[in-house]
């Protein structure tokens, strides 16, 4: 392929399964319009999340992660790591709302992850705006993977079972205050998403890079294209479960966000559509399946077909202070 330097766009309203299949298999990211999801409720979503980042510090501390041992509720700035590295920006993370579940001796740790969410009781409207938001994305995600296997030419309703229950559906609203004060421009470092779709909504300042693959020609060396505000539509990216289920056909991709300058703050509503923890990806039959290359062979980051390993590993790596006051004993990977 040429060399990369812009994402393609989908129309889901009216999808080109070619392209679908091209922009999954050799970029791992695109553009998504057609999606249903009126400006007025992108609106109401990240108005809710200027509104949460405005309140007092104690209003938000309140509700700090390190009081949850289902690592949801805020995160000051700094407190989450990718790569070892702190990310510059603050966020609170919300999933279904369940009671809370301690796993059993004979359970995988995983369960851990289910929980209640912590809500700020000065802001009771972020509770309504933002579990509203997941049910609708949920529906947007449900018809997107349908296309995308289809695409591929696979049964699209193959892993439907795999979201059945309480699948593992998770947002964050996210603020990125500029740069750190020594200048660390590290909004989010270098990652890939650990389940199957992530459907971002961005404000309109810059930031997010996707690493672009290698040009035919082998000239092209990829490195990282920047992704520009397109007002109305989602970014979206293919996450780890959907490259093992493809044995590597399909691939998650590298991307980071680069903080704004100065102090110009950044606001942004990645929504990750997962199935549920104990979920394991059976290999999808598709024409293309004797071709794939394998999933990516990396001994620092191993890839699980059972989603709920795949999960934890993600936040043991990112929020150590929470897993140093509940879970101790847990390591993977």
């Amino acid at each position: 392929m040429d060399q990369l330097t812009s994402l393609p766009v989908i129309d889901l309203s009216a999808p080109d399964r070619e392209a679908l299949h091209r922009a999954a298999r050799d970029v791992g990211f695109f553009q998504l319009v057609g999606h249903g999801i009126t400006p007025a409720e992108q609106a109401r979503l990240l108005g809710a999340a200027r509104d949460f980042f405005a309140l007092p510090e104690a209003d938000r501390h309140a509700i700090d992660n390190l009081n949850s041992p289902h690592f949801r509720g805020y995160t000051r700035i700094g407190n989450e790591r990718t790569q070892g590295r702190r990310d510059w920006r603050d966020q609170i993370d919300i999933s279904n709302e369940l009671p809370a579940r301690v796993p059993g001796p004979d359970e995988p740790p995983y369960w851990w992850l289910e929980g209640p969410n912590q809500w700020p009781n000065a802001l009771p409207a972020l509770r309504e705006v933002s579990l509203e938001w997941m049910d609708r994305l949920s529906a947007v995600a449900h018809r997107l993977l349908h296309e995308l296997l289809a695409s591929i030419g696979g049964p699209e309703d193959f892993y439907d079972d795999a979201f059945c229950g309480n699948p593992r559906n998770h947002l964050k609203l996210v603020r990125y205050p500029g740069r750190a004060p020594e200048g660390d421009d590290q909004g989010v470092g270098v990652h890939k998403d650990y389940g199957f779709l992530t459907l971002l909504l961005t404000d309109e300042v810059p930031g997010l890079e996707v690493e672009a693959p290698e040009s035919a020609d082998g000239r092209g060396t990829g490195g990282f294209i920047k992704v520009p505000h397109l007002p109305g539509a989602f970014v979206v990216n293919l996450g780890e479960l959907l490259e093992v289920a493809t044995n590597g056909y399909l691939k998650a991709t590298n991307h980071r966000v680069v903080s704004p300058p100065g102090a110009r703050e950044r606001y942004s509503a990645p929504f990750f559509y997962n199935p549920r923890l104990n979920a394991r990806i059976a290999p999808l039959p598709f024409p293309g399946a004797s071709d794939a290359a394998g999933v990516t062979e990396d001994p620092a980051n191993p890839l699980f077909a059972e989603f709920g390993w795949n999960e934890l590993k993600g936040w043991i790596r990112a929020h150590p202070e929470v897993v140093k006051k509940h879970h101790p004993e847990l390591t993977i990977g």
